[in-house]
């Protein structure tokens, strides 16, 4: 591109040069020309005035004189009735300018010069001209290279900015050239570079949530299926088998859950529900994990209660307590149920050593961990409760004490219908 730009303006400077080029040298050539002969002719007439002169005062015309008033490189022929024609100056060889010119008494002069003078006048002005299309070629290369590499080197960034992005790498540059056309192009693909930015992150995020979030249900539907293989008693076979069908259900809850809050984690399908039936669901799916660990799970506090939420998603929430209850507490887990003005509560504590004091709060961010974990769930389940209008908060670090509020009150139907709009 660089080079085409270079050559499309040179091209254009070269026409220009061509056409008032060639108009000036014609139209000096042309004026020196006739500068020339209206000279020759005025040296001719002011010759012939002398001459009359002479005639008039019956003096000889004196070729000596006359020679010094004659312009050097001229030649003159004066004929004067009744004399000798006197030529002053070296005949002309060749092609010559010639100016005549007759007085009143019969006397006449012809001056020339040689068309060589000419020549070289117009040949001196050719060089001027040259000289200055010269110039004029090579301002207008270095514009042209100038103007070039203004244009082509944007393009070129455009072009590895373009190429990064198709690469993984979605970092704005955030660089601008001065010309509105590349800088709207820039614009469009900072802005592009943030929306793959975005989309990418929320890839990494929807995968290491899932990653996790999965763990535990599929852990604990194979450890069902397991006790099916190996037992022969077909009550104890339908029992284990309608507990991992709930499994799978809830499994299937919790993907379809990680896909929402994946598009719009503020998306939820808050319904009314009992939370018995959840706590004890969870109390007793992970009862057989505690107790191959020599502890346990119980479950205390106000009963028949019911929320406000969707029930895959508080499920999620308490197994990602209870879970790290297990793997970071120590002791008896205990879930209690009570109620705070116009919320339900349920609170996951254990004896274990709680959150570290510099982390405070801090639990609930991604990537943050007191005992080498992922530092996913907390922060998975935080949104969880968030996108059904409920919290997830630490009430004491030690011993560690957290609690899920959730609305006692079902939304207006208003709200709900627009909720599901």
């Amino acid at each position: 591109m660089r080079r085409r730009l270079i050559n499309s303006t040179l091209a254009v400077v070269l026409v220009v040069i061509a056409v008032f080029g060639i108009s000036l040298v014609i139209v000096e050539t042309r004026t020196i020309t006739s500068s020339a002969q209206e000279s020759v002719e005025s040296e001719a007439l002011r010759l012939v005035g002398i001459v009359e002169s002479n005639v008039l005062e019956k003096k000889a015309v004196d070729a000596r004189s006359l020679g010094e008033q004659l312009a050097a490189g001229r030649h003159a022929r004066i004929m004067v009735p009744g004399e000798m024609p006197v030529e002053i100056g070296v005949p002309i060889d060749g092609s010559s300018l010639r100016g005549t010119a007759k007085g009143e008494q019969g006397e006449s002069v012809v001056v020339e010069e040689s068309r060589s003078t000419v020549t070289k006048e117009v040949g001196r002005t050719l060089a001027v001209v040259g000289a200055v299309a010269l110039l004029a070629v090579v301002a207008a290369v270095l514009l042209a290279v100038r103007q070039a590499n203004r244009l082509a080197s944007p393009l070129t960034d455009l072009a590895e900015t373009a190429e990064r992005l198709g690469s993984g790498d979605p970092r704005p540059r955030h660089k601008r050239y001065g010309v509105p056309e590349l800088d709207r192009v820039a614009d469009v693909l900072d802005a592009s570079a943030e929306r793959i930015g975005r989309m990418l992150t929320a890839e990494r995020r929807l995968a290491a949530d899932a990653s996790h979030q999965l763990r535990t249900p599929l852990t604990a539907l194979s450890m069902r299926l397991e006790e099916i293989t190996v037992t022969d008693d077909l009550e104890t076979v339908r029992e284990e088998a309608s507990i991992a069908l709930t499994q799978v259900e809830r499994l299937t809850d919790v993907v379809e859950r990680l896909l929402t809050n994946s598009r719009d984690p503020r998306t939820g399908s808050a319904v009314p529900f009992d939370l018995d039936e959840v706590v004890k669901q969870q109390v007793e799916e992970w009862r057989p994990a505690y107790r191959s660990a020599g502890r346990a799970v119980v479950r205390s506090g106000k009963q028949g209660m019911r929320a406000v939420g969707t029930p895959g998603a508080v499920s999620q929430v308490l197994a990602t307590l209870i879970e790290n209850a297990l793997m970071h507490g120590g002791g008896t887990v205990a879930l209690r149920t009570r109620v705070t003005g116009n919320q339900a509560v349920i609170e996951v504590t254990d004896d274990g050593p709680g959150v570290p004091p510099d982390l405070g709060n801090r639990i609930f961010e991604r990537a943050i961990s007191g005992r080498n974990s992922t530092g996913i769930g907390l922060a998975v389940a935080r949104d969880l409760a968030e996108a059904d209008g409920g919290r997830l908060e630490l009430l004491q670090a030690q011993p560690p004490v957290f609690a899920l509020f959730l609305s006692r009150t079902a939304p207006e139907r208003a709200e709900l219908e627009h909720t599901v709009r």
